[in-house]
């Protein structure tokens, strides 16, 4: 069983620390923005949509001083468009309330945050539905990360897909990528799939193009931490060269996110901030130092994967495909409605 991770107690918010994964089952307790801004941070808590709901827990920790627990929230990790969303969700429902005491204030939101989560648990179990309608029984999946439910408020969306078809009852294999340079596939994606009784097989990043070669892989499917209106993917670096490696050897890319991770006021991905994380990530990755001193480091920690190398973005609306601007905004029409 995958514990819960996202837990408001009425006072505080509790959060699986998965910095401490697979090793340790420990918990945070946050009980002030910054101890949520911290811990966002730091991947204590990560996966877009899991950060949003984080972070709208974490506005309700912080009502001496709204705009600045906001502002504060808004400026742990930039790339994660789901962050931003649900922050604005907050913010609307302060405007909203304007003028009402603070106690009384403070129950509306602990029921917008609420929301929030049980709003990404519905969304996770759609994105579940529609995309295990690609999958055949017996097929190879990889997936690079973690977009499971430790990633998210429900199922997960990538790893969503894939329980949704094993309760079809349809027997399927998972390649987990180690993700480097922190391990996300490796420490949550495999002990997640494992705990669940899912048949997993882990594999170094730079495996994955043999394996597809090897004909162990039918399709491909990952998580997003920001689409662009063209249907461009930022993902956890590494995926753009999973996507390359698929189309050479002939293999369905998938994406599966909420249509909150869709950021309509992007038209491509160049237009994406990515985040740039500490050195230290990569020179001392294995607690223990593995590169030489004063070596210089680029750390991105996203990719952006071009549109055409996507066969479909799955969400709680449905499936997009070419052409994307078309069918993006078809599926953002369905969820406003």
């Amino acid at each position: 069983m995958i514990p819960e991770h996202i837990i408001w107690t009425g006072d505080f918010l509790r959060l699986l620390d998965q910095t401490r994964l697979p090793e340790e089952i420990a918990y945070l307790d946050c009980k002030t923005p910054h101890d949520v801004a911290a811990a966002i941070k730091r991947l204590s808590v990560r996966g877009a949509p899991a950060i949003g709901v984080a972070a709208a827990y974490g506005v309700i920790l912080g009502m001496d001083n709204l705009n600045e627990t906001i502002k504060l929230l808004a400026s742990t990790r930039p790339t994660a468009v789901n962050l931003f969303w649900a922050l604005e969700r907050m913010k609307e429902c302060i405007n909203q309330h304007q003028g009402m005491n603070i106690d009384q204030l403070r129950q509306i939101l602990i029921k917008e945050a609420c929301l929030i989560h049980e709003d990404d648990k519905e969304k996770c179990k759609r994105i579940g539905a529609f995309g295990a309608s690609l999958i055949n029984d017996g097929d190879g999946i990889l997936t690079h990360c973690n977009a499971g439910a430790l990633a998210t408020g429900g199922i997960g969306t990538a790893l969503g897909v894939i329980y949704t078809a094993i309760e079809q009852g349809k027997k399927i294999r998972v390649y987990a990528d180690e993700t480097r340079p922190l391990l996300q596939g490796s420490r949550l994606t495999a002990w997640e799939l494992k705990a669940a009784g899912v048949d997993v097989t882990l594999i170094c990043d730079n495996m994955a193009g043999v394996v597809m070669r090897e004909g162990r892989i039918n399709l491909v499917v990952v998580g997003a931490d920001r689409i662009t209106s063209n249907g461009d993917v930022a993902n956890k670096i590494g995926t753009y060269s999973v996507a390359v490696l698929a189309e050479k050897h002939n293999i369905p890319f998938f994406v599966a996110a909420p249509t909150s991770t869709i950021d309509m006021s992007l038209s491509d991905g160049s237009m994406i901030p990515i985040e740039q994380r500490a050195e230290e990530e990569i020179t001392c990755g294995f607690g223990r130092q593995t590169a030489p001193d004063n070596i210089k480091v680029y750390n991105p920690a996203f990719d952006v994967t071009p549109h055409e190398l996507i066969k479909g973005i799955i969400t709680e609306t449905g499936i997009a495909e070419a052409p994307y601007e078309k069918s993006i905004e078809v599926m953002m029409h369905l969820h406003r409605s």
